[in-house]
C-alpha cells in the first residue's frame, strides 16, 4: 500500500472550471494522487446559471462548497470584502483536508483568496497560467501576478509567460511550461454537434451565429452599462442584417450587475440570452467556423475569445482594452469600444473570405494538448520535501 499524494483543487468561476476539467480529470486517473474538489463563488449562484450542476454532470465528487458572496451595493469595498471572507473560509476547509498540494487556476479574486489561504497555512501551492499579461484596466494583472509570488510551483500556457515568472526572481525548477488545457478537451472532440445545437438553441445554422460575451473592466466598473450600450447597438444592427446572436452572462465581477440588468431587456428573438452555454456548447459552437458554409463568429471581451478560438480557426472579435496585451494568434481582431467599429471588425469576421484564410492558417500559441496529463505525472513525480517547496528564494540579485 503506497501513500497517495493529496491534492486540494479550488475552483470559483465558469470560466476556470472548463479549463481546470481535464487537469481534475487527469489527477482522478493518477493512481498516486488523490484529490479534493472545493467549489465555491459563483458556481453557487443561481443569478449566474448554478454551474455546479456542470461539474456533478461531470462526474467529479465535491468535496466541499462554499459561498463567497459579492455585493455590488459595497462599492469599492465588495471585492476585498469578498477576498477576505473567502480567506476565512476557505482556510477552515483546508485545515480539514490538510492536503500535500494545493491547486488553484488563473487570476479571479475567489482564486485569490484561496492562494492567501493556503500559502499562509504553510500549503505547498500550484499557480496555473501565471505570467500571462492583460493591460486592459482589470485588475486581472495584479492579482495574477501576486498569486505568482506567493505561489510555489507555476504551470503556465505558454513560452512567454513562463519566461515573464523567471524574470520575477523564481526558480527555474518551480516553472513547467504545459500548454493550455482547454485544449485537452478540443483534441478529444468532447463537444456539442450542429444538431444538438440547432435542437437546444432553435437556431437556423445557415444563418451567420455570434457568441457574445463581454464582462466589467474591474478598475472601471462604474462606466460597464455604457460600455455594454455600444456593443447591443452592433448587436442590433448586426441582426437587421441576418445575424443571429448568442449572448451569455458575464462573469461576477463588480460591474456585472449593470450588464446583467441590460443584456435581460433585450427584447429580440434573434438575440438570445442565456445564464451560461457551458464549455461543451461553447466549443461546439466555435466548431462550426471549420466548415466552409458556416459563418460564425466569437465577440467580447473574455480571454477565452482569444485563448480557444485559434484551435477552432474560428474569427474573434475582442472588444476593448480588457484582454489588452493578451498573447493571441491572428484569428483576433481588435475593436475599440464603440457601435461603428465593433460592427466594422465583426462583419469582416463573419463575411470576408481575405480573413477567413487568415484564420485558417492562423497559428496557435498555447501548445498541442496532452496539459491535464502533463500536469497530474509532474505533481505525482515531485519529490521535494515540503521545507525545500515553502522556503522561496529570490533569483534576482
Amino acid at each position: 500500500m503506497y501513500y497517495k499524494k493529496k491534492i486540494a483543487i479550488f475552483s470559483g468561476n465558469r470560466a476556470e472550471y472548463g479549463l481546470l476539467n481535464p487537469i481534475i480529470r487527469s489527477i482522478s486517473k493518477n493512481k498516486k494522487l488523490d484529490y479534493k474538489l472545493i467549489i465555491s463563488g459563483a458556481h453557487l449562484d443561481k443569478k449566474f446559471g448554478e454551474t455546479i450542476k456542470e461539474i456533478k454532470l461531470d462526474g467529479f465528487k465535491i468535496y466541499s462548497t462554499i459561498k463567497i458572496n459579492l455585493d455590488e451595493k459595497k462599492g469599492e469595498c465588495s471585492v476585498p470584502v469578498a477576498i477576505g471572507n473567502g480567506i476565512i473560509k476557505i482556510s477552515k476547509v483546508l485545515k480539514k483536508i490538510r492536503p500535500d498540494y494545493l491547486l488553484v487556476y488563473a487570476d479571479r479574486f475567489e482564486g485569490f483568496a484561496a492562494v492567501i489561504a493556503g500559502t499562509q497555512m504553510g500549503i505547498p501551492t500550484i499557480h496555473v497560467e501565471g505570467g500571462d499579461v492583460t493591460n486592459g484596466g482589470a485588475f486581472d494583472d495584479n492579482v495574477r501576478h501576486a498569486m505568482t509570488k506567493l505561489s510555489h510551483i507555476h504551470i503556465t500556457t505558454n513560452n512567454n509567460a513562463k519566461n515573464r515568472i523567471l524574470k520575477m526572481g523564481e526558480e527555474k525548477w518551480r516553472v513547467k511550461n504545459f500548454g493550455f488545457s482547454a485544449i485537452d478537451l478540443i483534441k478529444e472532440k468532447n463537444y456539442a454537434n450542429q444538431e444538438e445545437l440547432e435542437k437546444k438553441y432553435k437556431i437556423q445554422i445557415n444563418r451567420p451565429i455570434v457568441i457574445f460575451t463581454q464582462h466589467s473592466i474591474t478598475s472601471q466598473y462604474k462606466n460597464s452599462g455604457d460600455e455594454l450600450k455600444e456593443s447591443l447597438k452592433a448587436l442590433k444592427l448586426l441582426n437587421i442584417d441576418g445575424v443571429q446572436v448568442i449572448a451569455t452572462f458575464p462573469n461576477n465581477d463588480i460591474g456585472s450587475k449593470k450588464i446583467i440588468e441590460l443584456i435581460n431587456k433585450i427584447n429580440n428573438k434573434n438575440i438570445k440570452v442565456y445564464k451560461s452555454i457551458g464549455r461543451y456548447d461553447y466549443h461546439g459552437f466555435l466548431s462550426l467556423a471549420r466548415f466552409k458554409n458556416f459563418k460564425i463568429a466569437c465577440v467580447g471581451n473574455s480571454s477565452s475569445g482569444i485563448k480557444e478560438t485559434t484551435v477552432f480557426s474560428c474569427p474573434a472579435v475582442n472588444i476593448g482594452n480588457r484582454q489588452l496585451g493578451r498573447l493571441r494568434g491572428k484569428n483576433v481582431l481588435d475593436a475599440k469600444n464603440n457601435c461603428k467599429d465593433i460592427y466594422k471588425k465583426t462583419n469582416i469576421a463573419l463575411f470576408s473570405k481575405k480573413f477567413r484564410k487568415i484564420c485558417l492558417k492562423a497559428k496557435n500559441p498555447y501548445g498541442g494538448g496532452s496539459c491535464g496529463k502533463k500536469i497530474s505525472n509532474f505533481i505525482a513525480k515531485i519529490n521535494y520535501n515540503k521545507k525545500k517547496i515553502i522556503i522561496k528564494k529570490m533569483t534576482i540579485k
